[in-house]
């Protein structure tokens, strides 16, 4: 008898053509009325992150989800990138604030108050606008294209298109003007603005370190088993392994977890002025597995499952069912506070997030697969009305976890653990929390940051639009604005739709040196005969073999970038070292099951991982069984 994951994965496709028909799915109602946010994915250095209504600026981490009226701040070593889906990349670097001034389905705005940032976006959607402001220019970014944005001490702005981008600009009291490929506008003085164009000058260390990354980035395995368009899916790369399972297809297994771990147990809860209480995971991977998807209990091993991919993945701000516990409930202690659990394969999330029609009802947001109460698969989500769920991952030890009231949000959970003895009493939560944010829970708690400068605080910036209100509870139109606060637009008006007949910036009198000729792109006579590194399912190709493909190679113009491709075409024993600004290698360490502790090796670990590897490659040149070997064919009369 075939098994209740087994059975509802079976029938996926029918019950997804039936829930597609029904009136109105919670999908389809959050859809329209949130945004995906962006996601902090990466920080070098020392970073600053401040929201609207927070006491000051705080030390950022990864995995945070911006919202509109979030900033960074990295200071004179840092770094960071944010993820706009899996295709875009917005990064900064050291002495840059940017900050993210309004978001829609089809818009969004940045303000560069100082440094400079590049909008690394290799896909977007039709009809869908970037925006970048600055104290004296607006830019308007709606093709695919490497952009980059610096904004100099003395104020001056340097906007530079490349790899085909193409945007519009419109200057403080001037006209929209258009900007073509392989251009750097440069934009002189605040008030009365002179905008003059010259030819993008050849690429620096900032720039290859950015293609280089970007290219690392969107070459993923993890892409095939997540919906399109999730953040994070590298990451899964370097941290885990997928295995094909019979009960649940792929799933997601990560590398080193410590003993006792569950999911949503090692990082914070943080208040999100759209989606309410948000987790943010410390997990450098903790991106995708704790908004999409759901986790489920193998053999002793936790396992992320993505389920099968939906066109549109709706982005949630956790995935748990919430509970209340008494106090005198949780091993002795005095307090009361919130407990909470994964949810595993199918089950309902019952939002706590969002308007009187969607709060507390059971939600498939964003889930593709078989919808499953109570080990029961719903056929029509539109028509239930369920008062308690069990939820499987409540009876795995460990896996419920807990804190007081008085620490959720505002620090680590682990700071303040609550060990719940018995699950099965607690108090299921439908709807909102009666935890009440305050302004230390727009940061989770976390430790002050170093501040910009004043001169980029203070440093005025137009705009297409102003800043939405503020979204928090105990703010009032009558609130005065913070003086830590970024400030705030100024409006200017831009052509829309816009037209194709923009005048452009007049040529620079600036004469500096002629931009040189690139050099012919490679020819593949070039690599033919270079030896193909060994991969699993592929022999090492010899000189001679001159039916394999070579490797890729992409431009390079720098002595150093051309030795980094030429390792990778030569055994790793001969490679020279790598630059430091690479993505880290993968970590090799054990793997230890949740509630299990291990001393085996990583090897012995991946033997005894629950299903079969997923990531197997296509063996090239295998002997069939009836045909003999080349080497024994011997020439006969």
């Amino acid at each position: 008898m075939l098994s209740l994951p087994r059975l509802a994965y079976t029938f996926s496709l029918f019950l997804s053509f039936s829930m597609s028909c029904s009136s109105l799915s919670a999908q389809e109602y959050t859809s329209k009325q949130f945004v995906t946010p962006l996601r902090l994915s990466y920080i070098e250095g020392e970073v600053s992150f401040w929201r609207q209504g927070a006491p000051d600026w705080v030390s950022a981490a990864p995995n945070i989800p911006l919202t509109a009226g979030d900033a960074l701040y990295a200071d004179k070593e840092g770094d960071l990138e944010l993820q706009m889906g899996n295709r875009n990349f917005i990064r900064a670097d050291g002495g840059t604030q940017i900050n993210l001034v309004n978001q829609t389905p089809d818009f969004i705005q940045f303000n560069l108050a100082s440094g400079r940032a590049s909008f690394d976006l290799r896909l977007l959607p039709a009809g869908y606008s970037v925006e970048v402001d600055t104290a004296s220019s607006v830019f308007t970014i709606e093709h695919a294209g490497y952009y980059r944005v610096d904004v100099d001490s003395d104020g001056d702005i340097h906007f530079t298109t490349r790899r085909g981008g193409f945007a519009m600009m419109v200057p403080l009291g001037g006209t929209a003007m258009s900007i073509h490929p392989s251009e750097e506008i440069v934009v002189a003085g605040s008030t009365d603005s002179q905008v003059e164009t010259y030819a993008a000058p050849e690429l620096d260390r900032w720039d290859h370190w950015n293609y280089e990354r970007t290219e690392s980035l969107i070459d993923t395995q993890s892409d095939r088993y997540i919906p399109y368009g999730i953040s994070g899916a590298s990451d899964l790369d370097h941290y885990g392994s997928w295995r094909l399972v019979p009960d649940y297809g792929t799933v997601w297994m990560p590398d080193s977890v410590p003993s006792g771990w569950a999911p949503y147990s090692t990082g914070r809860w943080s208040w999100d002025p759209d989606y309410q209480w948000t987790w943010i995971d410390d997990e450098p991977w903790g991106w995708a597995p704790f908004h999409y998807g759901r986790w489920v209990s193998l053999q002793g091993y936790w396992a992320w499952v993505p389920g099968p991919a939906i066109r549109n993945p709706a982005y949630s701000p956790a995935l748990v069912a919430f509970f209340n516990f008494p106090p005198n409930q949780s091993g002795g202690i005095n307090s009361s506070g919130v407990a909470w659990v994964a949810l595993s394969w199918g089950e309902p999330v019952k939002p706590w997030w969002g308007k009187s029609g969607f709060i507390g009802k059971p939600s498939w947001n964003g889930w593709g697969g078989p919808r499953v109460v109570n080990n029961t698969v719903i056929n029509n989500s539109s028509h239930i009305n369920v008062i308690n769920i069990t939820y499987n991952n409540s009876h795995v030890e460990n896996a419920v976890v807990a804190t007081t009231h008085e620490h959720f949000g505002n620090g680590h959970v682990r700071d303040a653990p609550v060990h719940i003895t018995r699950p099965q009493q607690l108090e299921q939560i439908h709807g909102a929390l009666s935890v009440q944010p305050s302004p230390t829970s727009l940061v989770a708690g976390r430790s002050t940051g170093n501040r910009p400068p004043d001169s980029g605080v203070s440093r005025p910036a137009i705009g297409t639009r102003t800043p939405n209100p503020s979204r928090l509870p105990w703010m009032d139109k009558t609130s005065q604005p913070q003086t830590n606060a970024p400030i705030g637009q100024r409006v200017v008006t831009v052509p829309t739709p816009l037209p194709s007949n923009l005048t452009r910036p007049e040529f620079g009198n600036q004469t500096g040196a002629e931009r040189l000729r690139p050099e012919s792109p490679p020819r593949f006579v070039e690599r033919r005969h270079a030896l193909e590194p060994a991969t699993p399912g592929n022999r090492l190709v010899s000189p001679s073999d001159a039916s394999q493909t070579a490797p890729k190679v992409n431009r390079i113009t720098t002595p150093e970038a051309s030795q980094q491709r030429l390792n990778s075409l030569i055994p790793p024993e001969h490679a020279v070292q790598e630059s430091a600004r690479t993505i880290p290698e993968p970590r090799k360490v054990e793997i230890a099951p949740p509630h299990v502790t291990s001393t085996e090796n990583h090897k012995q670990a991946q033997v005894e991982l629950p299903g079969k590897p997923a990531n197997r490659v296509f063996l090239k040149n295998k002997v069939k069984k009836d045909e003999p070997s080349k080497s024994v064919i011997k020439k006969t009369d």
